[in-house]
């Protein structure tokens, strides 16, 4: 939407806001996800009485990963499903701040737990519920940050996504600086979810101050106004309206040209688009972490870069360059949205998984090394991480912009249904990648 007449976003307030909240929105996931070692060191404690109670924590330590993935991806996809049905029954400001509040409420819990002694067996039940939680309702917050965000113009899905990224790069910098400093797992720990708890504050603040703004509000009141995307101001709506009165058939005219609303009829319309940002999630979820976390140095055997090795060259430089593609698409926009070679830019990336898997992974059994040296492999990390974000960003600003106005929320939950279907896929997809090995 490119009203004339639409106010401006002062000092970018609305897109600060909209930043503040993806960042928000993974950085809670992001911890947990670092805090991994600081969990599967929990299922050791108290020191076995017997050999009985050894074997069952080492079986949940060994399932941790695994039981972790799963219990994350199934509510992601199942809830983001859900939000794209019932988005226009629950009102926004529940599902938005309802979410944040229940994911705020799980951190503090875990922040509390990082101080209680509990069993390993009822830790790792209770640890696998909370995960459930953060995804379920995380799937409900993004999916509807990204609807809300498609009302506005394309370039303000560009700081949710931004966010984003910032999350994994602040969470991976946050990694090496504990293991840098030596800090004990359970400090560490402590502070990511703290931290988390902060963000959260800050994003829940945030998203209350965001109707107050005149930008915000100009659009929202628009798209309960606007029966379709031609109409762009409310000068035009003024003039038209006794027009569309003596016409019989304008509205149905409308209504057909519109396609109706219902989300099968917006998904024709954006299928492309959905379907790309499942492609790239699919891709980069199967081959990081599940390969790439496996590739050991030929540099170095021993020292500091062996050490830091994955967490910089695998989890930061992903992270950071991911960001970069992410945020790119604030001042860069190509190619546009109906251009043939978004979806086949999108479709190449698949090179990046025989790329990988060519690398020096250890253990392999069955394919041999290509790019032994290190340099392969960061220049891989490189183009994979930053393709990655640029186009995903450029799918999800795009998809909710090929739909009448009074559409571009649903458009912008299903695009979020097909990101997660896209983590879902790359996440059992990986599994068959790292057999192939």
């Amino acid at each position: 939407m490119t009203a004339i007449n639409a106010p401006q976003d002062r000092y970018h307030a609305v897109w600060i806001i909209f930043f503040i909240l993806g960042l928000g929105t993974l950085l809670p996931w992001n911890f947990f996800m670092t805090a991994t070692m600081y969990f599967t060191s929990r299922l050791k404690d108290p020191i076995a009485e017997n050999n009985n109670a050894t074997s069952e924590r080492n079986v949940l330590e060994s399932k941790f990963s695994n039981v972790m993935t799963l219990c994350a991806m199934v509510p992601l996809l199942i809830f983001t499903c859900l939000n794209s049905f019932i988005h226009q029954r629950i009102p926004q400001k529940l599902r938005i701040s309802g979410s944040l509040a229940v994911i705020f409420l799980v951190f503090m819990v875990t922040a509390i737990m990082v101080k209680v002694d509990v069993e390993p067996v009822p830790f790792f039940t209770l640890t696998m519920i909370k995960i459930v939680c953060i995804n379920s309702f995380g799937a409900v917050l993004q999916g509807s940050l990204f609807g809300l965000a498609g009302i506005l113009p394309a370039s303000y899905t560009t700081p949710i996504m931004s966010g984003q990224g910032l999350a994994g790069t602040f969470a991976a910098f946050s990694m090496i600086c504990a293991l840098a400093s030596g800090s004990k797992l359970q400090d560490s720990a402590f502070g990511y979810f703290i931290t988390a708890c902060v963000v959260i504050l800050l994003a829940i603040t945030s998203y209350f101050v965001l109707p107050k703004m005149e930008f915000f509000q100009y659009y929202m009141e628009s798209n309960g106004s606007a029966p379709s995307a031609d109409e762009e101001n409310k000068m035009d709506l003024l003039k038209k309206d006794n027009q569309d009165e003596k016409r019989p058939g304008t509205d149905l005219m409308e209504e057909e040209s519109s396609g109706g609303t219902s989300v099968f009829n917006i998904f024709k319309q954006i299928w492309v688009m959905a379907l790309s940002v499942c492609f790239i999630f699919t891709v980069t979820i199967g081959t990081f972490p599940a390969v790439t976390v496996d590739v050991s140095s030929t540099v170095a055997t021993s020292g500091a870069w062996k050490t830091y090795f994955i967490p910089v060259s695998c989890f930061l430089l992903f992270n950071v360059m991911d960001w970069g593609g992410r945020s790119l698409t604030a001042v860069c926009m190509w190619p546009g949205k109906d251009s043939i070679w978004l979806p086949v830019l999108c479709g190449v990336r698949v090179v990046f998984i025989p790329l990988f898997m060519l690398c020096n992974v250890n253990p392999r059994t069955y394919l041999p090394v290509w790019f032994a040296h290190d340099a392969w492999y960061i220049v891989f990390m490189i183009f994979f991480a930053f393709s990655n974000g640029y186009l995903a960003s450029l799918c999800m600003c795009f998809g909710p912009k090929k739909v009448p106005q009074h559409q571009a929320e649903t458009a912008g939950t299903i695009m979020a249904f097909f990101l997660s279907l896209g983590l879902a896929l790359g996440a059992g997809v990986s599994f068959a990648i790292r057999a192939v090995i």
